[in-house]
Formats: C-alpha cells, sequence, structure tokens
C-alpha cells in the first residue's frame, strides 16, 4: 500500500490560510492528501476590526467567532487535521515550548511539503516571525539528536505563499498552481471568514490575476493553457527533478 500523502500549511492568523492557499489545500485534497493546518494564532487582537466594532465584544468572543470561521473554511476546503495553538497576535510571540510542539507537529505529519509566509512583511510582523520559526523548527525536525528515536523530518519543500502587498515584501513567485477546478470550494471557504469580509473580493481578484500569469508562463498564446484561477508561491529550497 502506498504511503499516505500529507502536507502542511503554518498559518500565523487563523484567516491566513484561506486567503492564501486555499485553493491548494482543496486542490490537494482531492487528490488524495491529509492536509494538516496549524493556525498559530485566531487573529484576534489585530485582523478582527469589524468584529471588534460590535457592542459588548470581548477577546473570548472574537476568537470564539474566528474559530468558528476558520473551521468552517477548513471543512469547505478538505483540511484533513486543523489545530489552534492559540499563542496571541499582534504580537506573535513563541518559545521553546511552542517551538517544539510545532516540531512534533512536522514529524508526526511527515508532510511533502510545507506552505507558510513571506520572508518579509514590514506590515505584519507576525507573518514574517512564523516563516523564521518554520525555518528553525523544519532544522530542529531534521535533527537525529533532538528527541532520539523518533523519525526525523525529510526534506520537505517550503512554498512561501503570497503576501497582501505583494510589492513591498521582495516576494518572487516561482510557481503557479492552477485551482480553477476547486475555486468554488476556495470561493466558500473565503466567505466563511465573516470577520474579513472586505478582503472576499480583493483575493478573488488575486486569484484571477494570477491565472492570468498561469497561462502566460504554460505557453502563453503559443499554447498555454486556460486558467480562470490561480495562486503562486514562492519555493525556499533547490528542487530535484528528472526533467524540466
Amino acid at each position: 500500500m502506498a504511503a499516505q500523502k500529507t502536507a502542511l500549511v503554518i498559518s500565523a492568523h487563523a484567516a491566513d490560510f484561506v486567503w492564501r492557499c486555499g485553493g491548494a489545500i482543496a486542490l490537494h485534497a482531492e487528490m488524495g492528501y491529509n492536509f494538516t493546518v496549524v493556525c498559530l494564532s485566531f487573529g484576534e487582537r489585530g485582523e478582527s476590526a469589524k468584529l471588534w466594532k460590535l457592542p459588548g465584544m470581548t477577546l473570548e468572543k472574537v476568537k470564539a467567532a474566528r474559530r468558528r470561521e476558520a473551521e468552517r473554511a477548513a471543512e469547505a476546503l478538505g483540511v484533513h487535521d486543523l489545530q489552534f495553538f492559540d499563542l496571541g497576535d499582534y504580537p506573535l510571540e513563541m518559545d521553546r515550548g511552542d517551538k517544539d510542539r510545532l516540531v512534533q507537529v512536522m514529524r508526526d505529519v511527515q508532510p511533502s511539503f510545507m506552505l507558510s509566509h513571506s520572508q518579509y512583511d514590514p506590515y505584519n510582523t507576525d507573518h514574517m516571525l512564523t516563516t523564521q520559526i518554520v525555518l528553525e523548527c523544519r532544522s530542529t525536525a531534521q535533527a537525529w539528536g533532538h528527541n532520539p528515536g523518533q523519525k526525523v523530518l525529510g526534506a520537505p519543500q517550503l512554498y512561501l505563499f503570497e503576501p497582501h502587498q505583494t510589492e513591498q515584501m521582495g516576494w518572487k513567485p516561482d510557481t503557479f498552481l492552477d485551482i480553477t477546478p476547486v475555486w468554488t470550494k476556495k470561493r466558500a471557504a473565503i466567505e466563511c471568514m465573516e470577520g474579513q469580509e472586505h478582503l472576499w473580493e480583493f483575493y478573488t481578484r488575486v486569484a484571477e490575476n494570477r491565472a492570468n500569469h498561469f497561462t502566460r508562463n504554460s505557453g502563453g498564446m503559443g499554447g498555454g493553457r486556460a486558467c480562470k484561477y490561480a495562486e503562486g508561491f514562492q519555493s525556499i529550497f533547490p528542487r530535484t527533478v528528472d526533467e524540466l
């Protein structure tokens, strides 16, 4: 029997995985991948302005609302396992125990690939801290001397998904994924994120624009594949291939 195919997303806030790689999740879930999503926080302080404007709102009420949104979105996308670390946001902070917890997730999941944020984001330091820690934990998870006896992590590719203000982040996509077949699932997941309704159409336009790039880079007018919706990613590590 073939080994179960797995993938892992590490999302700083509860909505990030939806906007930035929901299509990749849904597409690979349909291919038989078990997708694990770790939300380090709920985005309760810095990414829930709509909720905070309601009368009588509290931190716990905001966190509960964002959890429900993320759970509904994850179900729409076909996420296998959704985990909330509940570490707080703005700022997000992680101690040694939190990092070891993430290392253990990586070892347990043994992902074929991982996805997280751009390495630089002056508008949201939670995002770039997340990817810094993901890279640190990836190295630790590969170390035979860390909790000896456990299966160590291999060398999964880390794909950086598109940040919100791409031009400011030094993010350069080298991979475009056609998510047209699962767009309705991503859009349904997007609409679960009621606390950030102002982003629904923004990320729809991003997917449409990246579809143009997919078509151009797959051959363009000389025979490119038609695409309506796509996501872009930047790979961190060299890819090993037998054919370009």
